[in-house]
């Protein structure tokens, strides 16, 4: 029984690690999109930092990466940046590779 428990302990931690690990990954990724996005919108350092925030909040709206995209894509348009959705999911994944390879070399 002793085996049994610890196994599932084991998978527990490994739950718990996997889920903490992919929330580090989504907010590393959407604050790099928001500082793509504040590029796009010549934002200057201060407004930048600002924005790559709010645009991490922008996750905790829904589920999925909907709310990003809708955000990033509305503030860009509404700056008069011509981009498209698939641009904004491009780079969102784009963004993604790059917070994943960040989070493994700082480990």
């Amino acid at each position: 029984m002793t085996d049994f428990n610890d196994r599932e302990r084991a998978e527990e931690a490994k739950f718990a690690m996997d889920a903490t690990t992919a929330f580090r990954v989504a907010a590393r990724r959407n604050r790099l999109l928001g500082h793509w996005a504040a590029e796009k919108m010549s934002l200057t350092a201060e407004e930048t930092e600002a924005y790559a925030k709010a645009v991490v909040q922008a996750d905790f709206e829904e589920a999925g990466d909907e709310d990003v995209i809708r955000k990033v894509l509305g503030d860009l348009t509404a700056a008069g940046i011509d981009v498209d959705e698939t641009a904004v999911r491009v780079a969102l994944e784009e963004k993604s590779v790059e917070a994943k390879r960040q989070l493994m070399s700082e480990s």
